[in-house]
């Protein structure tokens, strides 16, 4: 098993592609702490999880929130007595519109949950990865911070932030034998978030439309991301660090 008995976080792992990543995780030996601030979700995916032989536990906690992060990273040591992979996977966007109708509210919680997150994940993982000799971080990007279109300038924005701050972190914390790495899916209509990346309702022309810009013609799906946190998170990538993987089927050559 790829990642026997580390101890991994997932974070936003109550639906979606989180749940994708939890999931393909336990079935390689990890110890997954499913994060979600949505209790049912995250409750029924670890369901899923143990019902399959995998080994998982529920923690609620809103990754804006400091004192929340604190306490997810505190739990994953005492369930686990360690932490080796944390999954910042946790995300949100606007709707698909014009930059200036993007509401200050909606700024901010985009940029609270896709970039606050990563320097929360650092502030409190960190002096726990340097306690145990080391760890590694997997920060879910996007498509949209390397290759952006119009209508979802701020959540690009936000995601282009993401990866460079992946990038930052990397040189910085090598010393430290803390690997920081990039996955960037190609969107994915089928999640809770797929309304929003497409502008409205889900119609076969959006679809037919978007499917029609990657060369390998469909959309990406959690398993598709999870085998790429899978890799990053193994002992198999341990001299990678500071990469950003495109799973995007080719959307950004």
């Amino acid at each position: 098993m790829r990642v026997k008995d580390k101890s991994i976080i997932v974070t936003g792992a109550g639906s979606g592609i989180g749940e994708g990543i939890a999931h393909r995780l336990a079935a390689e030996g990890a110890q997954v702490i499913v994060n979600d601030v949505n209790v049912a979700g995250g409750e029924r995916v670890v369901a899923d999880i143990v019902a399959r032989g995998g080994r998982a536990s529920f923690f609620a906690a809103d990754v804006t929130r400091s004192d929340d992060v604190k306490a997810l990273v505190q739990a994953a040591v005492q369930r686990h007595g360690r932490l080796d992979v944390v999954v910042n996977n946790a995300g949100w966007t606007h709707k698909n519109q014009p930059a200036l109708d993007v509401s200050e509210e909606e700024f901010d919680r985009c940029y609270a949950v896709n970039v606050k997150s990563i320097y929360l994940s650092a502030l409190h993982a960190v002096p726990v990865f340097r306690a145990h000799g080391g760890g590694a971080f997997i920060n879910i990007a996007s498509t949209a911070g390397v290759r952006p279109r119009p209508g979802l300038t701020w959540y690009n924005g936000s995601k282009g932030a993401v990866i460079i701050t992946s990038k930052s972190l990397a040189a910085e914390f090598g010393a430290d034998n803390i690997r920081v790495n990039c996955v960037n899916p190609v969107m994915n209509p089928f999640t809770g978030l797929g309304a929003s990346f497409a502008g409205g309702e889900l119609t076969d022309e959006r679809l037919a439309k978007f499917r029609s810009t990657i060369p390998l013609g469909r959309f990406s799906t959690p398993e598709d991301v999870g085998n790429a946190v899978l890799y990053l998170a193994s002992d198999e990538a341990a001299f990678i660090s500071g990469v950003c993987l495109e799973v995007d089927g080719g959307r950004c050559v």
